[in-house]
């Protein structure tokens, strides 16, 4: 797996487990004090069931691109929803980032170092320097580029979407748009948004600096398009080799 080079150095250097966690379509990638496998596979399922249990009486939470009224008191499901009024999307637009977020959040009482990947969306705390590798599909700086970030003592969100990548529904054609943020989940959502501006052959940078100042919650913003590149943001880049 492409992602598993990032972290497997990573990990041995940091004294961390690193393992996986597979229940459906949720992936997990997880780096951590102790093998918290049983634990989070136990805490997927139940945030996995919660969220099926409200779209089978709440079918809009599933079906909207757009913000939806919320009836719930479940953590994810207010999480999901927040950051879809935040972000300008429905509240599946965070659901990768949500997760990782709610479970990362749980777990951090058993591991004060720990770093949950969801399909490219991740929830970290890290007191020490750290590189994730950026996936950007056929785009030439695919794999190329790393975003570079500082030991931190709050956790926070990076994630990723892309409109030439993955499943996900996307109205763009970004090979990658990458947000961070102090949420997974608001990072998934700006992710999203910003991912559907992309359209056209090139990055309209002044129509994206111009969109950012409409989400103060965003720290730093990495864009790729075939060969261009937008950055914004307190953002230090590494060349892979």
């Amino acid at each position: 797996m492409e992602r598993e080079r990032f972290y497997r150095e990573f990990s041995k250097s940091a004294g961390l487990k690193k393992f996986y966690v597979r229940v459906e379509e949720t992936d997990l990638l997880v780096l951590a004090e102790k093998d918290l496998k049983i634990e989070i596979e136990k805490e997927v399922v139940k945030q996995r069931d919660i969220i099926k249990s409200y779209i089978k009486y709440h079918p809009e939470f599933y079906m909207s691109f757009s913000p939806v009224p919320c009836e719930s008191k479940e953590e994810i499901i207010k999480l999901m929803c927040e950051s879809a009024m935040a972000t300008e999307t429905g509240p599946m637009a965070s659901v990768a980032g949500a997760i990782a977020e709610i479970i990362g959040l749980k777990m951090l009482s058993i591991s004060n170092q720990i770093l949950i990947e969801n399909g490219g969306d991740i929830f970290v705390r890290m007191d020490r320097k750290f590189t994730v590798g950026v996936y950007a599909g056929s785009s030439t700086l695919s794999l190329k580029i790393g975003l570079v970030f500082p030991g931190r003592s709050q956790p926070f969100g990076i994630a990723t979407s892309s409109g030439t990548v993955g499943h996900s529904f996307s109205y763009g054609k970004a090979d990658a748009v990458t947000v961070i943020s102090s949420s997974a989940a608001f990072s998934d959502g700006a992710a999203t948004y910003f991912g559907n501006l992309i359209r056209g052959d090139h990055i309209e940078q002044e129509k994206i600096e111009t969109e950012i100042k409409k989400f103060p919650f965003i720290e730093g913003m990495l864009i790729i398009k075939g060969k261009e590149i937008f950055l914004w943001g307190d953002i230090e880049l590494k060349k892979l080799s």
